[in-house]
Order: structure tokens, then C-alpha cells, then sequence
């Protein structure tokens, strides 16, 4: 199969297209034809050596997610016939024309949808729907702030919040994405290029008014967290662009009763992952059939031109998600 090869640590330059042998499905497992899949700030970290791969999952094919027809049925495998659309995510090697997962893992791909829009579902949703209600139990009539909303997460969360009837404030470093994510639905739009961004969180929704928090960005933008959220507030931090480590006022912590969490899902264990995918599939796939939610796709390389779409998210001018076509 063709494959997306890390050929060594460094820039888009090290990544060649190679072929590898097929993966064998094994006992309970599906083998899928990828037609799409899509690029996540991970698979830039793993290229250059920077985001180690869970254990059993290769380390020089990247790729986190994927959308595909079911090609060949492992032993016991029953949940899938072959020729279904099936899509979901994995702890590596999706950027290949083929991936071996676990049957209960994969979701149905929405009826009508294209590949491309499929393969911008499965991480930025997943993430978004576990981070909003697993780890911050968003309630209806709360306000969200979410950093980076221009994001592929960020544009889930922001769409996933509306549905639940929250109120959603977002930031970001550009007025595109702003004026972009307000059609989908975003109540007020910080622009953090443009001076101290929890001042104008403050001055648009009042001060210690955030009930909840998405953190796509961390580093220096905890402090301003702790500013802006109200009582009993939370915190789930998803991503770290902006750094690891930050200074961190423990009185604002106990002053307020806030809660900080953290959340990954690449490394989860299987079974963890069955789950979240069983009840997405139940509780948010339908959203999409209905029209209340939909992909956000910046744009459509095809695997060849894996290079240029990794020097395009490292430009940080996307909105939504940027994905790889495979057939």
C-alpha cells in the first residue's frame, strides 16, 4: 500500500510517499480502504519527533483518523459487512491507503456525506463532544469560552455548544476566523491579536462571567483564564500550541473553586475509546443527517501533496480542518 513515510525528524521535507506491505486485520478487527483522512496538529508534532506514538502503533505513518469502506472482516468480526462507510479515529497510520481498527471503534459514515467532509469528523468531534461533556459537563444557558475557535476542534466545539444551548465566546488571532466561525453560530469573537484578550472577554460578556473553558492554545493564557471564569468555573485544557508551562496563581484556584482538567485521546485504552465512540455514534451522529452540525473543511490535498498540507497548518491559516484525499 501506499503510505506517508516519516523518513526522520525534521520539516515537510522528510515526508515521502512509500509503499508498505498491507495490514492484516486481526481477531475482531476491520480492514478499511481509506478514502479520506485528515491532518491534525499532532501528526506536524510526530514528524518531528516530538509526540511519541502509543505503544503498538507505528511510528513512521502519522495519521489519526480516517474515512473508508470496510475491504476485509478479521476473525469474529461480525458488526460490519464489506462495502460499508465506516469512519473513525486511531492511534497512528491512517495517512495509508489502508488501516486495521477494532469493529466496535468505527462509526457509520452519515448518509449522503462526501469522504472529505467524513474525514473531518471523527478527531476534531470526538475531542470536542468528550471535552465539552465527559470533562466540563456543559449545561444549556452556561457561557464557553473556546481558544483557538477557529480550529478543527475549536469549529466542533462551537457547533456542539449551540446545539446544547450554551452561549459561546471565541478566540483566535485573525478577523477571518472570527467572521467565519460567527456563522456558524459564535455569539462574540475575540480577536487575542489585538491586546489583552481577557480584558475584551470581560467587556463583552462581564467580568468572571465564563462558566466553562476550552483551552486549545495553554502557555501564558492561563493566567487570563483564571481571570475570566466565574465561580465554580472549569477548565479542560486540549492543546498546548502556545507552550507547556506558565505561571499558575493557586489563590485565584481556591479563591473560586475552579476546577482544571486535561484530556488526550490518542493514548486512551481501547476500550475507552469503544465507548466514547458508541455513544457519539448515538448522541451526536444524528445532528449531522438533521443539518444541526457539519464538517468545517479549509481544504482538500490529495496524498501527494502531503508536504504542502503540512506547511500550510504549520502557516496557522486555516479555519476548520485540512484533509488528505485517497481516492
Amino acid at each position: 500500500m501506499k503510505s506517508v513515510i516519516i523518513t526522520r525528524p525534521g520539516g515537510p521535507e522528510v515526508l515521502e510517499i512509500q509503499e508498505r506491505p498491507n495490514p492484516e486485520a486481526g481477531v475482531g478487527q476491520i480492514r478499511v480502504r481509506m478514502r479520506a483522512s485528515a491532518l491534525n496538529r499532532a501528526d506536524l508534532m510526530q514528524r518531528e519527533g516530538n509526540y511519541p506514538v502509543p505503544p503498538g502503533v507505528t511510528a513512521e505513518i502519522s495519521g489519526m483518523e480516517y474515512a473508508g469502506e470496510v475491504e476485509a472482516l478479521g476473525p469474529s468480526a461480525t458488526l460490519w459487512k464489506i462495502g460499508d462507510r465506516v469512519m473513525g479515529i486511531v492511534g497512528g497510520g491512517s495517512h495509508a491507503e489502508f488501516v486495521c481498527v477494532h469493529e466496535r471503534e468505527a462509526m457509520p459514515v452519515p448518509e449522503a456525506m462526501s469522504w472529505e467532509d467524513a474525514a473531518a469528523i471523527p478527531e476534531a468531534f470526538l475531542t470536542a463532544y468528550d471535552a465539552l461533556f465527559n470533562r466540563l459537563a456543559l449545561r444549556s444557558g452556561e457561557t464557553l469560552l473556546i481558544h483557538a475557535v477557529g480550529s478543527g476542534v475549536g469549529t466542533a466545539a462551537l457547533q456542539i455548544a449551540r446545539v446544547a444551548g450554551a452561549s459561546v465566546v471565541g478566540t483566535a488571532r485573525s478577523a477571518r476566523k472570527l467572521e467565519c466561525a460567527k456563522k456558524l453560530g459564535l455569539d462574540f469573537g475575540i480577536d487575542a491579536s489585538q491586546g489583552e484578550w481577557a480584558a475584551q472577554v470581560e467587556a463583552a460578556v462581564g467580568a468572571e462571567r465564563v462558566h466553562a473553558l476550552v483551552d486549545l492554545v495553554g502557555g501564558n493564557y492561563l493566567e487570563g483564564n483564571l481571570r475570566v471564569l466565574a465561580l465554580r468555573g472549569r477548565i479542560v485544557v486540549v492543546g498546548l500550541t502556545a507552550g507547556a508551562t506558565a505561571p499558575f496563581n493557586m489563590g485565584v484556584l481556591l479563591r473560586k473553586r475552579l476546577t482544571i482538567v486535561g484530556t488526550t485521546l490518542r493514548a486512551r485504552p481501547l476500550e475507552e475509546k469503544i465507548a466514547l465512540a458508541r455513544e457519539f455514534s448515538e448522541r451526536i451522529l444524528p445532528l449531522f443527517d438533521a443539518g444541526r452540525l457539519k464538517p468545517v473543511v479549509d481544504r482538500v490535498f490529495s496524498f501527494g501533496e502531503i508536504r504542502s498540507a503540512h506547511e500550510l497548518m504549520q502557516s496557522n491559516a486555516t479555519f476548520g480542518k485540512i484533509v488528505l484525499r485517497w481516492a
